[in-house]
């Protein structure tokens, strides 16, 4: 498709929504920092993977070839602790939440990344790059295994969230009794007796947090690439973390930086910590996964999302609405084609304005049904397939084969059994000439706020 207008997105690093251009025409690299596989995920962590998804959706749609690399962060602290907790080896661990987490981001049709990278695959890379840093003395390795990078050296720190060194607390990442700085961040961890390691020239160990993303990034997308995503959270330390060691090592890194927000409750960031993490898997007892993404990718990436079963409840409802009214144009007009409008387009090149995005697939539903009720199949269509347009970008379209039979809960085949059963049982109360019976029947399914209309082709129901 041909785009309206130009794609502007926020830049964390300018803090302003500014134009895209990418470093290659036609083309568009992108990193985003992906899971640290010690349990399994909750919504908040999945917004992530929902709202990038969005993103490069769009990118695709607007004509760019777009790399995207998720990385996932197999050894971590965490995932030792986990290990210990779950009596498993870590690798085990790593493996096993892995796992939960691509069966979470299936279940949400977000679309597998082009290359899905683990640190425990790039050591070798991690140990060029801080073979570099050191070389150019902007790291040092004091004798005890690990390494740092010495932060007082880099003119541009802390730019991304906007801090002064001073005012930083130590990083509290490793041994302060070898740094030169207590705020200088570890590149390399030495080995602890029982914990996994890797040799290097400084002596056996893992690697710090930071390392393997610019290790990763590198190896994938060069010395400079497009745009760097991720979670609010992030921000510091471990985007600022990223940016001073490759720009120490003399890459040009990221050329703009995208942050969601997170997925609050109680007003709270969802955390395991702090108690109140929804498990993905759990939420998808209640709803589909295509309700459960319409409801993640409503909000706007940059604002906080208020998690409540009650709200995620009337957002699949609404959805279910869109839904009913795709699935009776199908029936009325046959196949239906998507097509991106020019008011989607113009908004989403507005740093991804989803929620006026969806204010407009609401009007085009409206629209939609008043012309069913005048008989003007033509604008059916057209409605039916902007909003079929839409609803691909945002991942939501019912129509997409991700979304098949064994896609639908329980609940929903139960619901569309039972009013088939109570339609049924009308129809014969009507056959038979039992009006009265008939009435009742109606009357109960508009209780359970359904909308029966009669057609040549039989009854069909919507949700009101």
């Amino acid at each position: 498709m041909t785009a309206v207008n130009s794609l502007k997105l926020y830049d964390t690093a300018t803090r302003s929504v500014r134009e895209f251009q990418p470093l290659k025409k036609g083309h568009v690299s992108m990193y985003v920092c992906g899971a640290t596989v010690q349990a399994a995920p909750h919504v908040g962590h999945i917004r992530s993977g929902v709202n990038f998804d969005i993103l490069r959706r769009w990118l695709a749609a607007s004509g760019f070839n777009v790399t995207f690399i998720r990385n996932v962060t197999d050894i971590d602290d965490k995932i030792l602790h986990k290990a210990v907790h779950e009596e498993i080896p870590w690798w085990a661990v790593a493996i096993k939440y892995e796992r939960a987490f691509a069966d979470a981001y299936d279940a949400l049709n977000v679309l597998p990344p082009t290359y899905e990278p683990r640190a425990t695959g790039h050591i070798t890379q991690m140990i060029e790059l801080m073979q570099t840093l050191i070389e150019n003395g902007s790291a040092y390795a004091p004798g005890n295994g690990d390494v740092y990078l010495e932060v007082r050296k880099l003119k541009s720190y802390l730019t991304l969230s906007n801090q002064k060194l001073d005012d930083l607390l130590p990083a509290g990442d490793a041994d302060e009794t070898y740094k030169r700085d207590p705020r200088d961040f570890a590149l390399w961890k030495a080995a602890k007796p029982g914990d996994p390691s890797w040799p290097t020239p400084w002596g056996d160990g893992r690697p710090g947090w930071h390392l393997e993303c610019s290790a990763m990034a590198h190896a994938y997308l060069g010395t400079e690439f497009d745009i760097h995503g991720g979670g609010l959270d992030l921000i510091f330390p471990h985007h600022e973390n990223e940016i001073a060691q490759s720009q120490a090592a003399g890459y040009g890194f990221a050329n703009l930086w995208m942050h969601n927000a997170w997925v609050t409750t109680s007003g709270e960031k969802m955390s395991k910590s702090l108690g109140n993490s929804l498990l993905v898997m759990e939420v998808l007892k209640r709803v589909r996964g295509i309700e459960l993404r319409w409801y993640l990718g409503s909000a706007h990436y940059r604002s906080m999302l208020e998690f409540s079963f009650e709200a995620l409840e009337e957002s699949a409802v609404a959805f279910r609405r869109i839904e009913s009214f795709l699935k009776r144009a199908k029936e009325t007009v046959g196949e239906i084609s998507p097509a991106i409008a020019d008011e989607f387009a113009a908004l989403m090149n507005d740093d991804l304005a989803v929620p006026q995005s969806l204010a407009l697939i609401s009007e085009w539903q409206r629209a939609g049904n008043t012309a069913f009720t005048a008989g003007n199949t033509a604008e059916v269509a057209k409605n039916a397939s902007f909003i079929r347009g839409a609803l691909s970008i945002l991942g939501c379209d019912p129509f997409d084969p991700h979304y098949g039979e064994a896609n639908s809960s329980d609940l929903t085949s139960a619901v569309d059994g039972l009013i088939a059963a109570l339609l049924e049982q009308r129809e014969a109360a009507r056959v038979r000439k039992d009006f009265a019976a008939a009435d009742s029947i109606r009357d109960r399914i508009t209780a359970m706020g359904i909308s029966i209309e009669d057609t040549p082709q039989g009854p069909r129901w919507s949700i009101n």
